[in-house]
């Protein structure tokens, strides 16, 4: 199946020290990482940002796959770069924050941290019990895509909602929160304050669940759920580039 023009998978070799693992949302695409991803690079970070099984191609597509598949490919992208960069950290926007803490859960102390935009562990939404028998005779539903305040923004992602899809998501988030406690890497979560995808609720249940000293909120007043396309931004890859510095460093001089 074709990938969409502007979906492909983001590589980036840099340097040996920091690399970065991106995961992209639900029914999204790299498209909507790519900036960041770009400005890692540029901050000489070695960076991938993979192409979820099912995305990027036909919303037909992704309900073919469940969340098994979509974090075997974070999976791989994770031990790239842990083979040859001395410190790995995984950011994550929406379902791909969810990839991101699974990884951290697996992987201990080999994630060196965690970057979460607009995390989703749940929704709050009403029929949502009723996704696992829905699926199986609805096929798919009005997409969640572009929740963007900033003008003439856009992102790449499906027009429709994959039921099936949607309720291997469900798994996953239970999966997710049942190990909350497991996550104890350094954490830095940004969380819009008008997000009309994802309820606060996923960023109190993140972070109530972890169990790491070293954990920080950062509200973003000025964008919607896609953050990472949105007025924001800037303070977005900013910010990360600062933490990803400040946690090799100590854990650098904690090696030495």
């Amino acid at each position: 199946m074709p990938v969409l023009t502007g979906a492909e998978p983001f590589a980036h070799e840099g340097s040996d020290e920091i690399g970065v693992l991106l995961c992209h949302g639900f029914t999204g695409s790299p498209q909507s990482m790519r900036p960041w991803a770009e400005h890692l690079a540029a901050e000489g970070f070695s960076v991938r940002c993979p192409l979820l099984p099912g995305h990027g191609t036909r919303w037909q597509e992704m309900n073919r796959t469940r969340w098994q598949h979509w974090y075997d490919r974070v999976e791989t992208g994770f031990g790239q770069l842990s083979a040859r960069c001395r410190s790995t950290f995984v950011f994550g926007l929406s379902m791909g924050g969810a990839l991101a803490l699974r990884l951290a859960q697996r992987h201990g102390p080999e994630v060196a941290g965690l970057v979460l935009v607009n995390p989703s562990v749940t929704t709050e939404k009403r029929g949502a019990a009723l996704l696992p028998l829905l699926s199986r005779v609805v096929p798919s539903l009005p997409g969640i895509a572009n929740d963007i305040a900033k003008p003439g923004a856009r992102e790449l992602a499906y027009d429709r909602t994959p039921l099936r899809a949607a309720a291997s998501l469900q798994e996953l988030w239970r999966v997710v929160r049942a190990d909350l406690d497991k996550v104890r890497q350094p954490l830095l979560l940004y969380r819009s304050a008008v997000d009309h995808v994802v309820e606060p609720v996923s960023a109190r249940i993140v972070l109530d669940g972890v169990r790491g000293d070293d954990t920080t909120e950062v509200v973003l007043a000025d964008s919607f759920h896609v953050a990472t396309l949105d007025n924001d931004a800037p303070t977005i890859f900013a910010g990360s580039v600062e933490f990803a510095r400040r946690v090799h460093e100590a854990r650098v001089g904690e090696a030495a």
